[in-house]
Formats: C-alpha cells, sequence, structure tokens
C-alpha cells in the first residue's frame, strides 16, 4: 500500500471511530433492568418497542400463523405470561403473548416483549409450571435486552467490516463491505450465546418463584432437551435447539438455582385442560406431517392418503388444507388446488399462504385479475419473493409492463433460480422498452 492509500485508509479510520463515538455518546452505556450491568446498546428502548412492534406480526405469518382451532389456549398462555412479566425486570413492556400453528417444538422473544410459543412445544409439555419455565425464559431475553445486545453487537461488527472493505478497495484489494441488520426471522432464529442462556435460565426461574410456581419445572426442561439433543431429534434441534442451545452446565446450574428457591404449585390438571384441543388433535397433525415426508420423497399418492385421513380427523384445521393444496399444486391439479386453498382461506382470512396458494393456482388456471388480487392480499399480510415472482408474471400477462418490472425487480433481490428467473425476465423487459424508444 502506498503513502496515499495509507493516508486515505487512515483518514477512513478516523471517520469511522468518530462515527461510532458519536453513536455511543447518543445511546453510550445503559444499566440492564434485568440484572443491574452496565452494558452498551446502540439500541435505544424506543427503537427496541418500534422493531418488535413491526416484526411481531409478520414473524407470525413466517411461522404457521396462529393457532385459531382454540382461541382460549392463547388467552389462557397470555394469562400465565402477563403474570410472570409483571414481576420482571421491566413490567411496563408492552408484552404480547401468541401461540403459533407450528409443529416444531420452539418459542422466541422479539424485542420490546413481543413472545410466542409453537403449538409443537406445547403439546410436549407436562405441566403449566414447564409452560411458566418456557414463558419466563423468554421474558428475560426481552426484558434484558438480548436481542438488541446482538443487534448491537452486529452493528460493531458491521463497523469493523466496513473499515476493512474501504481499505481493501483503497489498495485495489476488495469491495467495500456494507453494514446492515437483519430483523423478523433473523430475530427469532438468533443464536443466544452461554451466558445469555443461563441468564435467562436464573432470572426466569426468579420469576416463577415469584408468580409461585415450581422452579424444579425449568430443571425438568432442561434434561429433557439435554436427552431430546443427544438424541438428535431432527425437529428439535431445527427449532428451540436452533437458537436456545441445552447443555448439562444449563441442568446443573438450573438445579442449584432451584434449590435456593421457594417451591411451588404444578397446575396439571388446568394445564391439561387448556392443551386438551391440541392434544386431541395430534394425530391429525402427525398425519399432516407424515403427508409431508412421503411427498418429499415423492410418494405423492401416499401424501395425499394421509393429508386426507388428517382431514377427516380435524375438517377445521386451515393447516391441513393448505398442505392439500400444495400437493395438488405438485400434481398440476390447479382447480383442486384453488379449491383447497379458498377452503383454508375460508378457516383463516388472515393469513398469507392460502391466499399465495389461491393466486398461483389462479394464474394457472389463466384467471389473472383474481390471481392478482390474491397475490396482492398475501404480500400484503408477508411479502415473499415467490408472490413477487408470480405477481411480475399476472401482471405481465395483463400488459401492465411497469407493475411486471416492479414486481421482477423485488424477485430479483431475492437470489436463487427465482432471482435469476426475474433477472432474465428484466432484462427482456428492458429490451423491449429500449427497442421501442428508438
Amino acid at each position: 500500500m502506498n503513502n496515499t492509500n495509507k493516508e486515505i485508509a487512515m483518514g477512513y479510520r478516523a471517520y469511522i471511530a468518530s462515527t461510532l463515538l458519536a453513536l455511543l455518546m447518543i445511546t453510550g452505556c445503559t444499566t440492564n433492568p434485568v440484572t443491574g450491568a452496565s452494558e452498551l446498546s446502540l439500541i435505544s428502548p424506543t427503537q427496541e418497542l418500534s422493531i418488535g412492534a413491526q416484526q411481531y406480526a409478520p414473524s407470525q405469518q413466517s411461522q404457521g400463523g396462529q393457532y385459531t382451532l382454540d382461541p382460549e389456549l392463547t388467552l389462557y398462555v397470555s394469562r400465565i405470561g402477563k403474570e410472570l412479566a409483571a414481576v420482571s425486570g421491566r413490567p411496563d413492556l408492552p408484552y404480547e403473548f401468541v401461540v403459533l400453528n407450528n409443529d416444531v417444538p420452539n418459542a422466541w422473544a422479539l424485542p420490546g416483549g413481543k413472545i410466542a410459543i409453537n403449538r409443537g412445544l406445547i403439546s410436549k409439555l407436562d405441566d403449566e409450571a414447564q409452560l411458566a419455565a418456557v414463558l419466563a425464559h423468554e421474558i428475560v431475553h426481552a426484558a434484558a435486552g438480548h436481542s438488541a445486545q446482538q443487534m448491537t453487537q452486529g452493528m460493531l461488527l458491521g463497523m469493523g467490516g466496513q473499515i476493512a472493505g474501504i481499505i481493501g478497495s483503497q489498495a485495489g484489494y476488495g469491495e467495500l463491505i456494507g453494514m446492515g441488520s437483519q430483523l423478523g426471522s433473523a430475530l427469532i432464529q438468533s443464536r443466544y450465546g452461554r451466558d445469555k442462556e443461563l441468564e435467562a435460565d436464573r432470572y426466569g426461574m426468579k420469576y416463577m418463584a415469584r408468580v409461585g410456581y415450581e422452579p424444579e419445572a425449568a430443571v425438568e426442561l432442561q434434561e429433557t432437551f439435554v436427552e431430546l439433543s443427544e438424541g438428535h431429534n431432527a425437529s428439535w434441534v431445527d427449532g428451540l435447539f436452533a437458537s436456545h442451545p441445552p447443555s448439562v452446565e444449563r441442568v446443573i446450574a438450573n438445579r442449584n438455582h432451584a434449590t435456593k428457591l421457594t417451591p411451588g404449585v404444578r397446575n396439571q390438571q388446568a394445564f391439561q385442560r387448556a392443551v386438551r384441543q391440541v392434544k386431541k388433535d395430534q394425530p391429525a397433525y402427525d398425519a399432516n406431517q407424515q403427508a409431508l415426508k412421503a411427498a418429499d420423497g415423492g410418494n405423492m399418492d401416499q401424501a395425499m392418503s394421509l393429508v386426507n385421513k388428517a382431514i377427516r380427523l380435524q375438517p377445521k384445521e386451515e393447516l391441513f388444507y393448505s398442505t392439500k393444496g400444495q400437493f395438488q399444486l405438485k400434481q398440476d391439479d390447479f382447480k383442486g388446488a384453488l379449491n383447497s386453498f379458498n377452503q383454508a382461506h375460508k378457516l383463516y382470512p388472515e393469513y398469507f399462504l392460502p391466499l399465495l396458494g389461491s393466486g398461483i393456482a389462479a394464474k394457472q388456471l389463466k384467471s389473472y385479475a383474481r390471481a392478482e388480487q390474491d397475490l396482492v392480499q398475501s404480500s400484503n399480510l408477508l411479502p415473499t419473493q415467490i408472490g413477487a415472482f408470480h405477481l411480475g408474471e399476472v401482471t405481465l400477462a395483463q400488459d401492465k409492463t411497469s407493475d411486471a418490472i416492479r414486481y421482477f425487480q423485488q424477485a430479483a433481490q431475492g437470489g436463487g433460480e427465482i432471482g435469476q428467473a426475474s433477472q432474465a425476465y428484466l432484462q427482456k423487459l428492458m429490451t423491449a422498452e429500449q427497442q421501442g424508444s428508438n
């Protein structure tokens, strides 16, 4: 690197350092309301609330949507969650709790106290104390600002990368590395570090004890998680374990904490009453899972037989009709797919997937106005790359070229095969526009 490049690099170092210093002066160190420790945060409390509020609905959509068969279950979970949140380090957060219609055993918290637990995890629990252990753990993640702390680390790492990228580009060795943060699903799937997990366990057990639950339930949960992780149960590893890695260390630490806390209630009967619909429908959900596995293996006859079995067992579950619709799309049965997705939409009008599926089916049937309507409604609930791509094709078929270009540009940003196909459309459309203007 010559002297000129060195001077440029030093100048950029000074610029980035001054920018970082300015950020620190604005936000600076804050006192963690849960632990009392002094911590660096570039995300203000107001920003936390905004992020959580903005990402909560689309995060629910992307994770299966709400569990609607038994609304009382969500009310039950919310009541327990709010009792725990009231004794947390940040009782003033606008906490919300929702049960998601997702088979994967998982739970997550967004900044600002927006918390979700999957039906698949609830079905694995034995009593209310274990449910309280899960919710209290997530409440600590929200109250202690763990997601905000991870975002702060990401921003600082991004600044470091930006410095390196600028220096490299000035020296002719690389391109500028941009800063940015991925929200929504990235926050849900964030893998918390060892210290944060132990912290969430410890304070979560304290919250349980304050409300009157048996803290030993948290120990039992961790013991079960360790056993399942050692058994390589794929659904658990991909779900709860991806963001909340279990360990023997956590079991030992939790057992030690439990001995120092006041024993409490289990409320097993109340829990079993609250989850009776989920337990009753488990064979139907099992059949739906088996159908998906059969379809992945290419056995579509078996897949259709199993999903039809799930529908017979529980004809009010939107999930099963959406599964059937996807199988019918795969078999080019577009009329059948449209009927299945229509039924799913009737059962759950606020969910994006049935609208996406019906839009794709309608497009294949050349019902372009209906396809555009459904695809737009789906995108309003959850923008997706595949939705944007099909909207591009639908609007192009209706000679709405400017709309088509806009949708293909959106789809192209997602990369992959759909991104490449979108780029191909864009090249043709741009070429046609240029030729038309000449």
